[in-house]
């Protein structure tokens, strides 16, 4: 059991000499396999479209975050402070990558609206921005997008028109001159002087009219938004592409679209604001020229220019009055204007601030703040998921809750400023009793003046609450700003990786002849070297005999000093071991093998030759009664011999024939019997071999192979040795 789990344990042992000497013995397949390789490589590098990296680095600003950096690190190093910088990042990603900010950069660059190419002879080229011709279609007529339009310049007047897929078009057409059918209208002119020896004359050109959803789509998938560092809020935009320019375009006009929605977006209030104040001036315009004719035509009327003392203290304090109920009134308008975007569930980060009519209600600035916030934050979920996720939903819970928080904190406010427009309308009643008392011209030419002075110090207020929002507008700068745009100097091949492709292909040209060495090695079931014997049998080996590249078979005889005589030299030597103590008169020996082809009969003949120059008298019999070959390696007849002496037709002295070579002789198989087994259990042919010992020191038996007949058993108790020939890369492990 131990001696079983030793040799298996031998097997699996990998000898890495004999591994590296096999794979230097077919080092023309790793030669014919890097060959190949690199070939496929050259041929990629060569041919493959290359493709282009462009980038450019944006910085977003946390705008939540009122910490300084310093106490912010201290604290987020601690655990204490979970900063949203990670967050907002990401909201901000979901922002540039979002559908509707790509399709608004494409839909603003219009070289992308149509794509030109000039096909050669392997490759098809994007000529962005260097197409000697243009385009100019008709946005007002159907043009089919998506569909190559061929076009082959012909002259600096003329050029071939090819339209396939079922339009079957083909005209000459003028540069300039309008084409028009139920698919396409449109008009090509040339951009470029025209020569004959320009090349960029001599190519197929074919346009394609891009349709701009699907050219979002692409770019949307394409682009690539990654941080810089994990604790930075600067973020890489970067895309490939075939056409390094127009990726430079495309990644510098969507910062340029994303930075200008973010000031947009910062703008929306004061652009609300002035509009609110614009609508309010537009009323108060008309009632103040209105008072001022009446005011002007009163005095030219009544020859008076000014009030009496009384008259003129009575004037200020209804004016007061009056300019506080004005704030009242504008705050009322606001309070219904704001009411009137809540209960229409309008966004309210749009909405007019309350500070800038001088509303300072906290609870009021705080509702609308948060609200503000979750809008925000409501927008930036949008961008990366659908309206079911479940954060989205949570945010739309809070946004309900705080509207309805605020709805009852303006209501509340609208009853507070009724109260107090109350208040303030009788305290006028007051005054205007006090007014009745005065002569009657007086009275009226002070309730014209008030009625005047109170829309022009609304004017006045309205004025100046626009410039300051004018000037709020004038002041946003950009939240986020662009670190480096993308440049076309900076562009990076990608693709093909020219020194990986070569790598690869040296890598692959040396496991892919392993690889097939090593899986033939592993279904390879022939005997190749002496350890694949040793493993399996523990049947003493008696030597190795070397290939025989010589046209010969009698080598030992013709070549007495070759290495393959050597060898059998070193075997008759070793044959002397194995009855060293038993005295034999005469030494038989049978040589065998599994199958035909496996080189007995060339060993039993070199055999016997060794010792036969040894002065041994020696003896080949050719016992292969089947498939007699001895004889034709020594030339003699084959008509007579065992076959003939075992049926009775020949004696011994007849069948034994000497050779050309001294103390050897041979005797031949004979011709071929019906009954082989029979004739060599007969009698007679015990006789044979008893008769043989008496004459011969050394009897070399030519066999049957074993695995097809019995014939080398029936042999087997005449022999003192049995030699069993395994050839190598020829003999199946199984025989073992």
């Amino acid at each position: 059991m131990e001696e079983n789990q030793n040799n298996n344990q031998q097997n699996e042992t990998i000898d890495i000499k004999k591994f590296v000497i096999k794979m230097l013995a077919n080092w023309y397949w790793f030669a014919l396999s890097l060959l190949i390789t690199l070939c496929v490589a050259y041929v990629i590098n060569r041919y493959t479209d290359p493709v282009y990296k462009q980038s450019a680095i944006v910085m977003v600003q946390d705008k939540d975050n009122t910490l300084s950096g310093g106490v912010e690190g201290i604290l987020e190093e601690q655990g204490i402070l979970r900063r949203t910088r990670k967050k907002v990042v990401e909201n901000e990603i979901g922002v540039l990558s979002s559908y509707t900010l790509v399709k608004k950069a494409i839909t603003e660059l219009p070289d992308f609206n149509i794509s030109y190419f000039s096909m050669g002879r392997i490759r098809t080229v994007e000529r962005y921005k260097s197409c000697p011709f243009e385009v100019i279609i008709d946005t007002n007529r159907l043009n089919t997008s998506s569909h190559p339009v061929n076009v082959r310049i012909l002259s600096d007047k003329e050029y071939l028109l090819e339209v396939n897929e079922n339009m079957n078009v083909k005209k000459k057409m003028k540069f300039g001159e309008w084409f028009t059918n139920n698919k396409f209208t449109f008009c090509i002119n040339l951009t470029k002087p025209f020569f004959n020896n320009d090349a960029d004359f001599s190519y197929q050109y074919f346009f394609i009219i891009n349709d701009i959803n699907q050219l979002t789509n692409t770019y949307k998938g394409k682009l690539s938004l990654n941080t810089t560092d994990k604790k930075s809020t600067l973020i890489e935009v970067a895309t490939q592409g075939l056409v390094p320019q127009k990726e430079v375009d495309f990644i510098n006009k969507l910062l340029e679209v994303y930075i200008r929605s973010g000031l947009e977006e910062k703008n929306t209030i004061a652009l609300n604001t002035i509009k609110f104040i614009d609508e309010q001036l537009m009323d108060i315009t008309d009632s103040l020229e209105i008072n001022e004719t009446k005011l002007k035509d009163f005095r030219q009327t009544n020859k008076l220019i000014d009030i009496t003392k009384e008259g003129s203290f009575l004037y200020e304090k209804i004016d007061n009055v009056q300019s506080e109920k004005s704030k009242l009134t504008i705050k009322s308008k606001y309070f219904d204007y704001l009411k009137k975007y809540i209960i229409e569930g309008k966004d309210i980060k749009d909405v007019m601030v309350p500070s800038v009519i001088d509303i300072n209600d906290p609870m009021l600035i705080k509702l609308l703040s948060d609200l503000n916030v979750l809008y925000t934050e409501k927008s930036s979920y949008s961008f990366a998921s659908n309206s079911k996720n479940p954060a989205i939903e949570m945010v739309n819970y809070k946004i309900e809750n705080i509207r309805k928080s605020l709805l009852e904190n303006i209501n509340n406010l609208i009853q507070a400023t009724q109260i107090s427009v109350k208040d303030v309308d009788s305290r006028i009643a007051l005054v205007e009793a006090e007014i009745e008392k005065l002569p009657g011209t007086e009275k009226e030419l002070i309730n014209i003046k008030r009625k005047y002075n109170l829309n022009d110090q609304i004017y006045t207020y309205l004025l100046t609450k626009r410039a300051e929002s004018g000037i709020a507008k004038a002041s946003n700068v950009p939240d986020n700003k662009v670190i480096d745009n993308a440049l076309f100097e900076n562009s990076v091949q990608v693709s093909p990786k020219r020194s990986l492709n070569y790598t690869i292909a040296i890598l692959l040209g040396l496991l892919i002849p392993i690889i097939i060495i090593i899986v033939v090695d592993f279904f390879n079931d022939k005997i190749l070297d002496r350890n694949d014997v040793e493993s399996t049998t523990k049947i003493p080996i008696l030597g190795s005999i070397g290939h025989n590249n010589k046209n010969l078979d009698f080598v030992v005889f013709q070549k007495p000093k070759s290495s393959i005589a050597e060898s059998f030299r070193t075997l008759r030597t070793n044959l002397q071991y194995l009855h060293v103590d038993e005295k034999l008169k005469t030494h038989v020996i049978s040589i065998t093998s599994t199958v035909s082809g496996e080189g007995k009969t060339f060993c039993a003949l070199n055999l016997a030759s060794i010792f036969a120059l040894s002065g041994k008298k020696t003896l080949i019999l050719g016992l292969d009664l089947r498939k007699p070959k001895l004889h034709k390696d020594f030339g003699i007849d084959n008509s007579i011999g065992v076959s003939t002496y075992l049926i009775g037709n020949d004696v011994i002295d007849n069948i034994i024939v000497s050779t050309a070579q001294e103390n050897l002789s041979i005797v031949p198989s004979g011709p071929i019997p019906p009954n082989p087994a029979e004739l060599l259990e007969s009698e007679r042919m015990h006789n044979l071999m008893e008769e043989l010992k008496l004459r011969y020191d050394i009897i070399i038996i030519d066999t049957p192979p074993v695995a097809i007949v019995t014939d080398g058993l029936l042999i087997s108790k005449y022999t003192d040795t049995n030699i069993f020939v395994i050839r190598q890369n020829y003999s199946n492990k199984s025989v073992l």
